[in-house]
């Protein structure tokens, strides 16, 4: 029987030609409107009027499908910190088109990959702390709205060496162990107070966990009712996000309750009723909120590492019955989506081995953009690896 826990798996990518201004670093220039259209000639496979953009990951996690959408806003809000970085901020006749984009996609994915237990499918988007220094180390390099849709095959999971479980990529800068340990129950109950959802009911820990790599661990998680019909309501799209709102008020009001004791109820939370009376009214989470303020006071790097803003991964995965599942979790500096899954990807510069499973990963990406355009959901680019159609 194969033993379960996080997986350690190696990528090969072929290395980028880019030259980064000298004074510059990497993931400075990563959030620069020339990188934009470095990324856009080179991997880019449609544009819409709206600037979502679908490429391929050049620097993948997994090269059997991989690809992503960004709000390409590089040319029209050139500050890096004036970008949306979550859906609530992205306006609605967007949202709309990039809705539709990821039903489409995931569509495909669970069209080709009909079996769970021959493919670990998920699809979302993490976003970052726009407070967090460019400069820091591991900061997620492009700082605009951006998702990821990913196909593992769980035979090369399976043959995986086990990953270390202190791997702080999957502990998550220890802010999750934080809400799981001392907010568990308030946690929950503030969703399960403040959500009125249809589509989406709340998932077991058993439901939501991954056999093979255990994991998620203790997030919560929803079950999509209809599964993928169910994708193609736009009741879905509006819970999906009703579900990082509820997220934005508790961490929102978790972080003023430890920047400031007693602080009053955020201005602009979404559920103020709820954020009122189950939270601050709360002794596990004002506690909690006294623990970590006390504990910023007396050690600087701590302080420091504090995500004083929300920052998030939501992900739409497909549990091993086959069920869609919803989650979401905080997110860490050098924490990539995937790792919320249990997976921890090794990225090396192998060109050979990449070239190898190349042509294959590009017919399902073009077959993907076919879609897409027919759907009347923008414009084939061409590359030096593929036509505009």
């Amino acid at each position: 029987m194969t033993q379960s826990g996080p997986r350690e798996i190696t990528t090969p990518f072929r290395p980028i030609p880019l030259e980064v201004p000298e004074g510059m670093k990497h993931n400075e220039f990563f959030n620069s409107t020339e990188n934009l259209n470095d990324l856009m000639h080179n991997n880019g496979l449609l544009m819409n009027d709206e600037n979502l953009l679908l490429y391929r990951k050049a620097l993948g996690h997994s090269n059997e499908f991989d690809a992503s959408i960004i709000y390409n806003t590089s040319q029209c809000i050139l500050n890096p910190l004036g970008r949306p970085v979550r859906r609530t901020q992205v306006p609605d006749n967007v949202k709309h088109v990039w809705n539709r984009m990821n039903q489409i996609i995931i569509d495909y994915m669970l069209e080709q990959y009909p079996d769970p237990d021959e493919a670990l499918i998920l699809a979302g988007e993490a976003s970052l702390d726009a407070t967090w220094p460019l400069t820091s180390p591991g900061v997620p390099s492009i700082r605009m709205l951006h998702n990821h849709f990913i196909v593992f095959p769980k035979d090369e999971l399976r043959n995986a060496k086990l990953a270390d479980s202190k791997n702080p990529n999957l502990t998550d800068g220890g802010q999750h162990s934080l809400f799981q340990a001392y907010m568990h129950d308030v946690y929950r109950e503030f969703f399960d107070k403040a959500l009125d959802l249809e589509l989406l009911k709340p998932a077991s820990e058993a439901d939501a966990c991954i056999a093979l790599t255990g994991y998620p661990q203790g997030l919560p998680s929803w079950e999509i009712q209809g599964g993928a019909a169910a994708l193609k309501d736009v009741r879905f799209w509006k819970e999906y996000d009703e579900v990082l709102k509820g997220f934005i008020d508790f961490y929102r009001t978790f972080f003023s309750q430890v920047s400031t004791r007693n602080a009053p109820l955020p201005s602009d939370a979404y559920y103020p009723d709820e954020v009122e009376s189950v939270l601050l009214f709360n002794n596990d989470f004002l506690k909690t909120a006294k623990k970590v303020r006390d504990h910023c006071i007396v050690d600087a790097k701590y302080a420091n590492a504090i995500r004083w803003q929300p920052a998030f991964k939501q992900l739409i995965y497909r549990n091993d019955e086959g069920k869609l599942i919803v989650t979401i979790s905080q997110n860490s500096i050098g924490n990539a989506i995937t790792e919320l899954l249990g997976v921890v990807v090794n990225r090396v510069a192998d060109a050979e081995g990449y070239e190898k499973r190349e042509p294959r990963l590009i017919e399902r990406l073009l077959e993907v953009r076919r879609r897409l355009i027919e759907a009347d959901l923008g414009d084939g680019i061409a590359t030096d690896y593929w036509p505009d159609e």
